[in-house]
């Protein structure tokens, strides 16, 4: 009798402690990459009635988030990206005596703070580490208009609005994924991430895509 419950006792640790080996996973994981960001601009391109395909800005700038894995397979996601646009407007105007030339820099941002579920296989073994989440929060876009110039200088107004700031804030989300590529038990490198990312401001929807590369830990 003493040999069975001895028997019965390795078996049932044995099998305790395989099960606990194959149910390892990383209990959380932090990102940090450059992210790119096609902002809507409401234009519409002229060649579709569709507004998902109207012209877009390209925004450069950085993506982090924090993963607390639940489960192998589940995590809950934080995540922060911040993406910057700058370009200069240059044309014709009328001044006081008459037509100038006026340039004026503009200076964009776009935050996205969300948080949701990123869907993931967590085992510390494997390469290849697909992706899926699905993200909401909100969003603050910023725009800042500097170094207003114009010529003739004799024929120049300067408007009220030079030199100054506007911004709004609305519903975003990010649905979308990618590939992270396991390099050891510490590193991974997101192959790419994909994200559409809606955005709600000023009683418009913006329908923008966001685009990542980087590094997991």
């Amino acid at each position: 009798m003493q040999k069975l419950f001895v028997a019965l006792f390795l078996t049932a640790f044995t099998s305790l402690a395989a099960f606990a080996q194959t149910s390892e996973y990383k209990k959380s994981e932090f990102y940090v990459g450059y992210s790119n960001g096609q902002v809507d601009t409401g234009i519409n391109s002229g060649n579709s009635a569709v507004d998902f395909f109207r012209e877009r800005e390209n925004f450069n700038g950085v993506n982090v988030s924090g993963v607390y894995n639940v489960s192998r397979y589940v995590g809950i996601k934080g995540d922060f990206s911040a993406t910057y646009n700058s370009k200069r407007f240059t044309g014709e105007a009328g001044g006081i005596g008459g037509p100038v030339t006026v340039s004026v820099k503009n200076n964009n941002s776009l935050y996205n703070f969300l948080g949701g579920v990123q869907v993931k296989d967590n085992n510390k073994g494997g390469r290849f580490k697909p992706f899926v989440h699905a993200l909401v929060g909100v969003a603050h876009a910023r725009a800042k208009i500097s170094d207003y110039t114009c010529s003739p200088a004799i024929n120049c107004q300067i408007p009220t609005f030079a030199d100054d700031s506007f911004g709004e804030t609305g519903l975003a989300g990010a649905f979308g994924g990618g590939l992270d590529i396991r390099v050891n038990d510490k590193v991974q490198i997101r192959a790419f991430q994909v994200d559409y990312n809606p955005t709600r401001i000023d009683g418009t929807t913006q329908n923008n895509i966001r685009l990542g590369v980087g590094l997991v830990f």
